[in-house]
């Protein structure tokens, strides 16, 4: 029995969804309670990747539902053209917090909340991000792709809130999250152009 890939998709955002309302508010407690600028930005861009699933679940929802291939088309372009707004929003959040983070100086106290957080969220998120390709590719969409691409980045900001936190943790090395992040910049500039774009078909 073939696989119905957009159902799979609609479970695959709709768990993204719950998971990040999860991420978001554990990251912004645990951030207030150390000062911590990386973990207080880590919750803001699990808010962010909240809009971008909200957004692609409704799109997935209209083809569900039986929609005609131009209703179909509009709304993935203009879901497309959003979740490429959130890579464009997540590169300026990046940076502001990396460059605020050098400029401060300031380590922020040990979060081991925090640790577990972003090494739950580096064993997840990959795998998350690997079965929406896969089911972007089955059924055509470039938002979902594009989506699955924000998960993956979501992933990396994980190792790199690992990598600070531990090192700040363990050996007062403040500055190994921000120089992290900032490599991920272009990459994210890169991906929000191609989503603004918005060509509305889905590619590799």
């Amino acid at each position: 029995m073939p696989r119905d890939w957009n159902r799979i998709a609609l479970r695959l955002v709709a768990a993204t969804l719950a998971y990040n309302v999860i991420e978001a508010v554990v990251a912004l407690w645990s951030g207030a309670e150390a000062d911590s600028i990386a973990l207080l930005g880590f919750g803001l861009d699990s808010i962010i990747e909240c809009s971008a699933a909200a957004v692609l679940f409704w799109r997935l929802r209209v083809e569900a539902r039986g929609a005609d291939h131009a209703t179909v088309e509009r709304t993935e372009q203009r879901v497309h053209r959003f979740v490429g707004g959130t890579f464009i929003a997540l590169a300026l959040y990046v940076s502001a917090q990396a460059v605020a983070t050098l400029w401060r100086r300031a380590p922020p106290e040990a979060s081991w909340p925090g640790i577990l957080l972003a090494a739950a969220s580096l064993l997840v998120m990959p795998l998350v991000s690997f079965w929406k390709l896969r089911a972007a590719r089955e059924i055509g969409s470039s938002a979902l792709r594009a989506e699955a691409k924000e998960t993956l980045a979501c992933a990396y900001l994980s190792l790199a809130l690992l990598i600070g936190l531990v090192l700040n943790a363990t050996a007062g090395l403040w500055w190994a999250d921000p120089a992290a992040a900032l490599v991920m910049v272009p990459w994210l500039v890169k991906e929000g152009r191609e989503g603004l774009r918005a060509d509305g078909c889905c590619s590799g």
